[in-house]
């Protein structure tokens, strides 16, 4: 009845049909499977039952297996785009709606605007983004409300402008969003006392910088004075304070976590500040156990970005909070050492040290 292909008849070690098996999505597109006993065609991440390798013919097209007599699965849809494909283009659509609405749609709205179940939206729409829903439809605000804040809108209706309901509301998230209070984001300047010493170490020279919330910034060179011209450049707006009793424990504890990196920071509280997805890749960091390593491709997939390694690689190296967030425990994917914002020697010397203790 169908038109047999023995030169491309499976075999149980094949590796297309170890892919069939699996049901592996990379491979959708590459081929389609026929099944000889039922005349029909499917990518290879179908969910339909296995079948013998013996009863499977490979094609390498959609319209190569209709014209050999086969019809496209119903399930996979093997006549339309791969599924992987047609996830990320209603999720598109799904981003593009969230970016033009004036306020945040709820993931029910969402799930209606796809024709699917809101778990299966919000499952998809993670595996694709990283981020929920919600946390793309803040960052969206944050992005427009930092422009809105960047011009010469004033404060009041930059906020509404960006989608936020309340002033209150914004408020009380303002640390999350902005890294600072929308008026201070306005106006250039931090509104916030900033308590910083430079010294030090046995890794060069330190400067850590906090607010009343954590440590905001921990950084390592071998020139203290231009340690400290960086940190005047990007604070120099704040009300910058000398030492006192907490800080000095502060201090205390980074140093002893600079000389010590694999001590745990469990003590030191921390002011961090950054996108939703710098903060996700920055979370993974804190669980990489001292004296193992992690690839920029193992990060991306721990936190659902499996494609995303050269967005990692870029949030490593916006981390101003060195061996708290221990970016060095991040390699390439040969393991090499490599891309680290305080210089190449120090991330060797911080691995070295905690593979000997």
């Amino acid at each position: 009845m169908f038109a047999s292909v023995q030169a491309m008849s499976l075999t149980a070690t094949d590796p297309r049909y170890l892919a069939i098996k699996n049901r592996d999505h990379s491979r959708d597109g590459g081929f389609f499977y026929a099944v000889v006993t039922t005349g029909v065609f499917c990518y290879p991440s179908c969910a339909a039952r296995t079948p013998r390798p013996e009863h499977v013919e490979i094609f390498a097209t959609a319209a190569a297996a209709t014209q050999a007599g086969f019809r496209a699965c119903k399930r996979c849809r093997a006549d339309h785009p791969p599924p992987a494909h047609r996830e990320v283009a209603w999720v598109t659509r799904l981003c593009r709606h969230i970016e033009a609405a004036t306020t945040p749609p709820t993931l029910v709205q969402l799930a209606e605007l796809a024709g699917k179940h809101p778990s299966h939206v919000r499952r998809v729409f993670v595996k694709t983004t990283g981020l929920t829903p919600r946390a793309y439809a803040t960052q969206v605000r944050a992005k427009r409300l930092r422009a809105q804040l960047s011009g010469q809108v004033d404060v009041t209706r930059a906020l509404h402008q960006a989608g936020f309901g309340s002033d209150s509301r914004l408020y009380a998230h303002a640390n999350k969003i902005l890294g600072m209070k929308p008026r201070a984001y306005r106006s250039g300047t931090a509104e916030e006392a900033i308590t910083f010493a430079v010294g030090q170490c046995s890794l060069g020279a330190f400067l850590v910088a906090s607010t009343i919330t954590g440590v905001c910034e921990i950084s390592l060179g071998d020139d203290p004075q231009r340690l400290l011209e960086e940190f005047m450049q990007r604070f120099g707006g704040s009300e910058l304070r000398g030492s006192d009793p907490e800080f000095e424990r502060r201090v205390a504890l980074v140093v002893g976590l600079l000389d010590e990196p694999t001590r745990s920071p469990g003590q030191l509280p921390l002011d961090i500040r950054g996108t939703i997805f710098q903060r996700r890749v920055w979370d993974a960091l804190t669980k990489i156990k001292p004296g193992t390593r992690a690839t920029y491709g193992e990060i991306a997939a721990a936190i659902g970005r499996p494609k995303a390694a050269r967005a990692v690689a870029r949030a490593c190296a916006t981390n101003r909070l060195a061996v708290a967030i221990p970016c060095h425990r991040v390699v390439r994917c040969d393991g090499r050492v490599s891309g680290y914002r305080w210089g190449i020697e120090r991330k060797r010397e911080l691995l070295t040290r905690e593979q000997n203790v």
